[in-house]
């Protein structure tokens, strides 16, 4: 299973409404680590270039990347996020409306069912240093075994592509113990993705973020989705009562899910005042 922490709100335009929200990266806390992962990569790819005396291809690469992280909300992602992790008190605290919230219980190989074209379903990696990583070697030997640098060349585009999406997948070490996956929307991959963004005006500012149909994404692989949901679990500080979230499901006609739900046994204690 892969969990959902979320608050209510979300938990209605889930259930009641099908619709699972993709919010932009740049709008996340993570924001800053995407920067940090792409940083990484570049600086890594241009030092072994300069290790191994390609001081020309080595400058070419730099300013071909400088002028790329400029297009970072070109390329931004977005994504809705998810831990291996049941009734976890971290997950609760953060992402769970410290508690008061609830956890829904996804199917991970339906999920993957779902992928495809501009959507994956990434594993979150924890890694501070890029030097290893994949893609370095990929930048390194594409640049090195090209005969005359070229910004225009499809396969360095191709590469910076991936990039970005590995980028909308990577946090700090620290956060490793949340052990999270993520269902990334990279619009910019594709011409043909036919969802269309959604704008959320706040008091403060104004969000966008891209709405997947789960119905409609269900009925593409013959399942409905409460096939998806395999568990809803309420949250350990939460005052729901489980007969008025039942009849909630039937009235939304999810009655099979009705006896999926489950209190949250996590000993959180509510948040004080």
């Amino acid at each position: 299973m892969l969990y959902h922490y979320t608050d209510f709100s979300a938990f209605d335009g889930i259930i009641r409404c099908a619709e699972l929200r993709l919010n932009n990266i740049l709008n996340m806390n993570d924001a800053s680590e995407m920067r940090l992962f792409m940083n990484g990569i570049c600086k890594a790819v241009i030092e072994k270039l300069e290790a191994d005396g390609e001081k020309e291809k080595s400058r070419a690469a730099e300013k071909f990347f400088r002028t790329e992280l400029m297009k970072e909300f070109h390329y931004s992602a977005y994504a809705a996020c998810f831990s291996k992790y049941r009734d976890d008190a971290s997950q609760w605290e953060r992402y769970g409306h410290y508690g008061q919230g609830v956890c829904i219980a996804f199917h991970e190989e339906m999920m993957q069912k779902m992928t495809g074209g501009a959507v994956s379903l990434e594993e979150v990696f924890y890694q501070e240093d890029m030097h290893e990583h994949r893609l370095v070697e990929a930048f390194y030997r594409q640049i090195k075994d090209t005969e005359k640098f070229s910004e225009d060349s499809g396969a360095l585009h191709d590469l910076m592509n991936d990039a970005w999406i590995q980028s909308a997948a990577f946090k700090h070490p620290s956060f490793a113990s949340e052990k999270e996956f993520r269902l990334v929307v990279s619009p910019f991959i594709s011409n043909e993705f036919a969802v269309e963004p959604k704008y959320h005006v706040a008091k403060d500012r104004i969000k966008k973020y891209y709405p997947l149909n789960l119905n409609r994404m269900c009925s593409k692989l013959n399942m409905h989705l409460s096939d998806l949901v395999g568990e809803i679990i309420i949250g350990p500080t939460s005052p729901q009562s489980i007969p008025i979230l039942q009849d909630y499901l039937s009235d939304c006609g999810l009655n099979v899910l009705k006896n999926k739900i489950h209190m949250s046994n996590c000993p959180l204690r509510k948040p004080t005042s």
